[in-house]
């Protein structure tokens, strides 16, 4: 039988394209526009209406870029249009690129009512459904010159990233504004067609259903008069309705279909513009809803529904009344989609804590999954995160990207650090944009790895990354795939739908250990690392403030600052967006995250200064108090307590023999040769050498850094390649008393400053050893101005691992020195928090920082005496140039620190020290902890009051060792009650209530099990 689908399909699609599409608008006249730019930032809705408006024609260029243009559009339904269905077009100047990434629009009504959205494939604003012809329409479009920064060619440098180099050429030009007929019948023929054209190129080339499908079109192509479309679209139609009434069988795979528009809450646009983005897609999706019977849209990021909350009040009334309705549906139970590998313990909590809250107060409902579709790998914590949320499920999509492995599933338990399993699922049809495609939903069934076992999966379906949502496009093909042959089954249906069918029929689904790496997007560890720092800070000054403040509340009555710290979480947590924190987003943005960042700083540091101040007693003594914010006792001081600064010991410096100097403590003997590099670090009381023989730690190391594609977000393997040593030196000398930098040495601490220059670059380092301590510290300042190259120092040391460890949220993962199999391969750009940890029995080594991620670690055998030199290396700075063109370029300053003899408990407290550093003020009054614990392995990680502002207290701790840990929680207050809660501090029913007897609570924690004790004051 000869195959003539090659020519069926030339000839649907041109008959497609140059006769049946055109005739969907059979009649149309122009609209009179008239525009006016507004100057600057976007103005209100009613300023923006009232502006003064001059006469524009299609084809004027228009439109700054980033800036905002109001047009007015005018004109008369014709009389003899009565009858028919009226639909206005307007075309900005779209391109045929995905809505999102270039100009857009919002439609008003006179009165200022939001209508509809515009973006490329969604141009038309319904008139009259039918006219009775004469009706006068008057619309006003907001619309927005947002530039194309993603375009053809992408990854170029651009100097639109913002507003400030961004120029004022106009970007687009005015297309066509009409009104015109709509005819409701051609438009179907075209989704018939598309449905059925799309079906046939995916079947089998000698089944019998592809056959079926090829004839019906040639008939249905042959009923067309290409003269006269219109007329005979509804005979052509009719020889079609065959083919599409015949079922799927019941052994169809099935798409639950979910209306998506994935918008990132910063990225290729300034967080000002997600507000405008949000509130156009809300206002397309809450019009669908109201055309669509069977539609279901969800949503996720609490943060976006509080924009529209605020900036958009008229869109929200319509999002919300859908909501009640339930098919708007608030996803996911998170502030914001956040990255998930960066955020600390606390913020990867309140995540959570702030969404969920969100959606119950405003709308009454509790979310049982985690929706992060674009989120770039999992950190292994997560699962018991999302459990003491009081959630069970999760989604996501990006797993679908790794390039080296695929992923063995699609549906299945997702296993944390301390055994929580969640109920995951990766949608097989490979994309968050799902737009209903022949194409998309076979590769689902074919793709899905759950055959013969399971049948559900999920097609997120709308435009997405830059807004748009769902379009009646998507969901006339979606009615036609409801159960037709040859094709997977589709249903709109909620996330949680989804999810209570797909566990339903899949109880005992394959198990996955430990984190969700992705194999793409490594360098998202390092890009631009002041946004890094910000938010590494900001956590920690978080918990100061909220354990100061609390502690102020409970000993000297001082007003707790609730509707502030709120503020500034929610404000933390929404830079940790998965294309801000991971420093991916352009200019503009990491620009404003650097003020923002210093907001926070200087709001958190007065509330801590507030409250110690309340606190310390008479200052006029002299006498100075250290407050300790870490959760392990420093300077004799316990853990959330404030008492005199203790005495202290010694270090010596003394001239190296060959150059150099030696820094002695009596617990390590450090030696900086005449190059300024560490050649040893001897642990004297385990008489261990911790470098590598022949080599030398903190070692700065540069690569040429140009990746494949996606140059903020990767980082290729290739990289490795080629190496250049920064060995040069320009200054290498003690730290004394007269030196300008001697403030950074603690008291008796010792220290050299090493100088060097390396393209147009210059680095300056303190390496200090303070008495009494096995730690090395090295604070690194560097005068970054290089273009595509890749920054790491590295640490050479003298350890035989096969594993090693790397702090996570509220524990730590394990992860292979080694490259056995691909899958390890895959991991040569890793994510930590404050430590990796290397131990060989009975003696580690811990390296701690303030604000790096990335970091690789690789094992190599030495020739002399085939022992094994393990490297650690942190990265500290890259220099894509896009999407910013001047990443990272400027002065950066980090801290790290070396502790040899560390064991994974040394590890957790010294990473604390170094983000946390003790607080001095005057003062006598010492200050005893809220809350004390007698066992080191468990960590409190946040000491507040309750969020509903009872006064009770809130703290929660964790196993941080990985081992079994009993431990007495001391109160150090009057408490009348005690309930263990989940995250959003509502008492749990299934625990067993530990019993407070005289101030203490005994608990016995699991390895890494979190808890959150509330205590009620007395």
């Amino acid at each position: 039988m000869h195959d003539d689908r090659s020519l069926v399909e030339a000839r649907l699609k041109r008959v497609l394209d140059e006769r049946i599409r055109p005739a969907v608008y059979p009649e149309s006249i122009p609209l009179d526009v008239a525009v006016w730019n507004a100057p600057g930032e976007p103005v209100p809705v009613e300023e923006g209406l009232a502006g003064p408006a001059e006469p524009v024609k299609a084809g004027d260029r228009w439109g700054a870029p980033w800036g905002t243009s109001w047009f007015r559009v005018s004109g008369t339904v014709p009389e003899n249009w009565a009858g028919r269905t009226v639909e206005a077009i307007l075309d900005l100047g779209f391109d045929e690129n995905m809505p999102g990434f270039q100009c857009e629009g919002l439609v008003y009504r006179p009165d200022g009512t939001p209508v509809k959205g515009l973006n490329p494939r969604n141009q038309w604003v319904r008139i009259g459904a039918p006219v009775a012809g004469g009706e006068e329409v008057l619309l006003h479009v907001e619309a927005a010159s947002n530039p194309v920064i993603l375009d053809y060619h992408p990854f170029l440098p651009t100097r639109l990233g913002d507003k400030e180099t961004a120029g004022s050429e106009p970007q687009y030009t005015l297309a066509r504004m009409d009104l015109a007929v709509f005819d409701e019948t051609v438009w179907q023929l075209i989704q018939d067609l598309e449905v059925l054209g799309e079906l046939m190129a995916e079947l089998p080339v000698d089944g019998a259903r592809r056959w079926e499908i090829l004839r019906a079109i040639s008939r249905a192509l042959d009923a067309v008069d290409l003269q006269d479309v219109n007329g005979t679209a509804a005979a052509a139609r009719e020889r079609l309705a065959e083919v599409l009434a015949t079922p799927a069988p019941p052994t169809a795979h099935r798409l639950s279909a979910v209306g998506h528009a994935h918008i990132d809450s910063a990225w290729l646009w300034p967080l000002r513009e997600t507000v405008r983005k949000v509130a156009r897609t809300t206002a397309n999706m809450t019009a669908l809803l109201e055309d669509e019977p069977e539609f279901v849209f969800a949503m996720s990021q609490a943060q976006q529904f509080a924009w529209i909350k605020e900036h958009r009040p008229e869109v929200y009334a319509k999002v919300k009344r859908a909501v009640a309705d339930g098919r708007f549906v608030p996803a996911g139970g998170m502030w914001v989609e956040s990255d998930t590998n960066m955020p600390g313990s606390e913020a990867m909590a309140r995540q959570f804590v702030h969404g969920k809250r969100f959606f119950l107060d405003e709308f009454g409902i509790e979310n049982d999954e985690a929706w992060l579709p674009d989120t770039f790998g999992f950190a292994a914590g997560l699962p018991q995160i999302i459990k003491a949320a009081g959630s069970k499920w999760l989604l996501t999509q990006k797993i679908s990207w790794s390039t080296i492995n695929k992923f063995p599933h699609h549906t299945f338990r997702w296993e944390g650090i301390d055994g929580t399993r969640i109920f995951t699922h990766f949608p097989p049809v490979d994309t968050y944009n799902c737009s209903m495609t022949g194409e998309q939903i076979a590769h689902a069934a074919k793709n899905f790895k759950e055959k013969g076992v399971a049948r559900h999966s999920l097609a997120p379906t709308g435009w997405g990354d830059g807004g748009g949502g769902t379009t009646r496009e998507m969901i006339a093909k979606a009615a036609r795939l409801r159960s037709l042959e040859g094709s997977a089954t589709v249903e709109w249906e909620t996330p949680g739908e989804f999810f209570a069918k797909a566990e339903a029929e899949y109880p005992n689904p394959p198990v996955w250990v430990g984190e969700l790496y992705l194999e793409l997007h490594r360098a998202t560890l390092t890009s631009q690392a002041k946004t890094k720092q910000g938010n590494r800070r900001s956590e920690h000054l978080l918990r100061e403030a909220e354990l100061w403040a609390a502690t102020a509340a409970v000993r000297t009555g001082a007003p707790y600052p609730y509707e502030q710290l709120d503020r500034i979480w929610k404000t933390v947590l929404l830079h940790q967006f998965h294309d801000i924190l991971p420093g991916s987003s352009i200019a503009w943005v990491h620009r404003e995250a650097e003020k923002t960042y210093a907001a926070v700083a200087a709001e958190l540091n007065a509330i801590v200064d507030t409250a110690q101040r309340a606190l310390a007693g008479d200052v006029s003594g002299g006498t100075t108090l250290l407050f300790n914010s870490a959760p392990h006792a420093r300077g004799g001081v316990p853990a959330g307590a404030a008492g005199p600064v203790g005495g202290s010991g010694s270090a010596q410096l003394s001239p190296r023999e060959g150059g150099g100097y030696v820094l002695s403590n009596g617990l390590l003997e450090v030696e900086v040769d005449s190059r300024g590099l560490v050649v040893s670090v001897y642990d004297i009381s385990a008489e261990r050498e911790t470098v590598a023989p022949g080599e030398a730690a903190n070692l700065l190391q540069i690569h040429p850094d140009f990746p494949n594609q996606w140059d903020a977000w990767d980082v290729d393997e290739f990289y490795r390649n080629t190496v250049t040593d920064l060995t040069d030196l320009d200054v290498l000398t003690p730290v004394g008393e007269s030196d300008a930098q001697a403030e950074a040495l603690s008291a008796g601490a010792v220290g050299v400053r090493v100088v060097r220059g390396f393209g147009s670059s210059k680095v300056t380092q303190l390496l200090t050893l303070a008495p009494g301590v096995k730690r090395l510290d090295i604070d690194t300042e560097v005068d970054w101005h290089e273009t595509e190259k890749f920054l790491k120092a590295a640490f050479p040391l003298d350890v035989h691992a096969e594993r090693y460890a790397s702090e996570t949220q509220f524990g730590h993962v394990y992860r292979a020195t080694h490259t056995n199999t691909s899958w390890e391969a895959a991991k040569f750009e890793a994510c930590n928090h404050r430590f990796v940890h290397l131990e060989e029995p009975g003696w580690g080594v811990a390296l701690v920082n303030d604000s790096t991620y990335g970091h690789d670690v690789t094992r190599t055998v030495r020739a002399s005496d085939a022992g094994t030199t393990t490297t650690v290396r942190v990265s500290l700075l890259r220099a894509p140039r896009f999407p910013d063109p001047e990443t990272d370029q400027g002065v950066h300053r980090f801290r790290h620190a070396l502790a040899p003899g560390a064991s994974i408990g040394d590890a957790v407290r010294e990473g604390y020290r170094v983000n946390l550093p003790e607080r001095r003020i005057p003062g006598d009054a010492e200050v005893a902890p809220l809350v004390s614990v007698d066992n080191d392995a468990v960590v409190v990680s946040a000491v507040k009051l309750a969020d509903d502002e009872s006064g009770d207290l809130v703290v929660r701790l964790y196993e941080s060792t990985g081992g079994r840990a009993k431990v007495r929680v001391d109160v150090g207050f009057e408490t009348t009650g005690l309930a263990v809660t989940d995250l959003l501090e509502r008492p749990l029913a299934d625990v067993e209530l530990p019993e407070l007897a005289d101030g203490s609570v005994q608990l016995a924690l699991r390895p890494f099990e979190l808890v959150t004790l509330r205590l009620t004051r007395g």
